[in-house]
């Protein structure tokens, strides 16, 4: 049973139906959120955390959802954060070298059996590795999830212009890391 934003909201807000409209906000979004997230970190582990971590985050926080976005755009949001987050900290906390944590994300690529093994897409998936983690950000956002500009600047709070912006250099570094294989 398919149901919009202010029905699920309205059931979250009632003290009869909280938990009812909660677990509906999960199966509704669970899977795209979890998408956004793998897509960042690769590991299915990591993506199944962080996805917990921002329906817990949601949960917590939806009592001050204004309703100035859409849920999945809110979602959104706070699982990218988790996710840049995430991505930060694990680069700090085993004090990998950029290279290093490349080196490391590259060898998973090679080795993932979730990874079709098509050269290109092993290429691209590389490639997309050697991106800043915003840039890849913004490349999975536009190409993979096809938001458009606006939908993504209110995810990341960035501008639009910012969003093209990294957006085309994120294509052109990606065109170059093919080009040179």
């Amino acid at each position: 049973m398919k149901v919009n934003d202010q029905e699920l909201l309205d059931r979250i807000r009632s003290p009869f139906t909280k938990e009812l409209g909660f677990r509906q906000l999960i199966e509704t979004y669970q899977k795209p959120v979890y998408q956004v997230i793998r897509r960042m970190v690769l590991i299915h582990e990591d993506a199944d955390d962080l996805t917990q971590n921002t329906f817990i985050k949601a949960y917590k926080a939806l009592d001050r959802f204004e309703g100035n976005s859409t849920l999945f755009t809110w979602l959104y949001r706070i699982a990218t954060n988790e996710s840049l987050t995430f991505l930060e900290k694990k680069k700090k906390r085993f004090f990998f070298s950029l290279d290093d944590h490349q080196e490391k994300l590259e060898a998973y690529v090679d080795q993932s059996p979730s990874l079709t093994g098509e050269e290109i897409q092993v290429k691209l998936q590389k490639s997309l590795l050697k991106l800043p983690d915003k840039q890849r950000l913004v490349f999975h956002l536009k190409y993979e999830e096809d938001l458009t500009y606006e939908e993504i600047a209110q995810i990341t709070g960035t501008s639009v212009g910012a969003l093209k912006a990294s957006y085309h250099h994120a294509v052109k570094k990606i065109e170059q890391a093919l080009t040179q294989e």
